[in-house]
């Protein structure tokens, strides 16, 4: 029996809003991509990942991010984008390693000045329509502020659902490190924007990017290993209408209907192409 996997990368509340329409163009196109038996979520596709496999119909998922009455309520982030960036550039300078480069990042995030986290968690509960693990085998990848080392929560790891996708949506800087057991994480993005390597083991797995970064390679890095483990890897990526409608701040909840009606005609565009190779 074919085994696959769906990965879902970060993105912030413009890449959930673009997913959540690809996902429902697909649909709509005849490729149900949500009967993956393995999904992976990272930031922005933890809350993908978690809605998902909610129960809640992918139509009513779509509603909430195109109909501003049903769109859940956003915070802004204390800091702007350019001084989060210039943040993330000086956290770079000296790192020996990725897992120093991710402490560093760590450190950073723990001594930024942002809201409450109980304030933020509030946030998280309320885009999540179940706040219990699903059935599916589904990964949720955060770091650890202080080691730098990933950690990947799933239904048995003892974590409530919430608190897993908040810590994986923890943007350093941005957002405040989320606490469990003891613990301070900080989004998963920081080991990869999409971690599809925790997919390997599937004979189809399908990848969608929000944001490919110039000279960042770990996403294709990542697709040849799992391709030379005898994986069948599709990758989506938002064309060029989608990318217009995400804009150049993700974290900017205003953009999220745009966002996700694009997503859905690109999806409905894609469907297809994927429906030879998913179904």
């Amino acid at each position: 029996m074919t085994r696959r996997g769906l990965v879902l990368g970060g993105g912030g509340v413009a890449g959930i809003a673009w997913q959540t329409g690809l996902l429902a163009g697909l649909l709509e196109g005849n490729v149900d991509v949500l009967d993956a038996d393995v999904i992976v979520g990272t930031s922005a596709g933890s809350t993908v990942a978690a809605q998902i496999t909610s129960g809640t119909p992918l139509k009513e998922l779509l509603d909430r991010q195109v109909d501003p009455a049903l769109q859940a309520p956003e915070l802004s982030p204390v800091i702007g984008a350019e001084d989060l960036m210039m943040l993330s550039l000086d956290a770079h300078d000296g790192a020996t390693d990725a897992v120093d480069l991710r402490r560093r990042i760590g450190a950073m995030a723990l001594a930024a000045p942002t809201v409450a986290e109980a304030e933020r968690r509030a946030v998280i509960e309320a885009r999540l329509p179940s706040h219990s693990w699903p059935r599916a085998d589904m990964k949720i990848v955060a770091v650890d502020a202080e080691t730098g080392e990933e950690r990947v929560f799933d239904p048995t790891s003892g974590v409530d659902l919430v608190d897993a996708v908040a810590a994986s949506c923890a943007v350093p800087g941005a957002w405040p490190p989320v606490t469990i057991d003891g613990r301070r994480y900080i989004d998963g993005e920081i080991r990869t924007s999409e971690n599809a390597d925790l997919a390997a083991g599937c004979d189809q797995i399908l990848v969608i990017q929000v944001m490919a970064v110039l000279g960042n390679t770990d996403l294709d890095d990542q697709v040849a290993a799992l391709r030379a483990q005898g994986s069948k890897v599709s990758v989506i990526r938002p064309d060029d209408a989608a990318a217009s409608s995400i804009g150049p701040n993700l974290l900017d909840p205003a953009v999220r209907e745009a966002a996700a009606r694009a997503g859905h005609d690109q999806g409905l565009r894609a469907a297809p192409a994927l429906a030879g190779v998913w179904n």
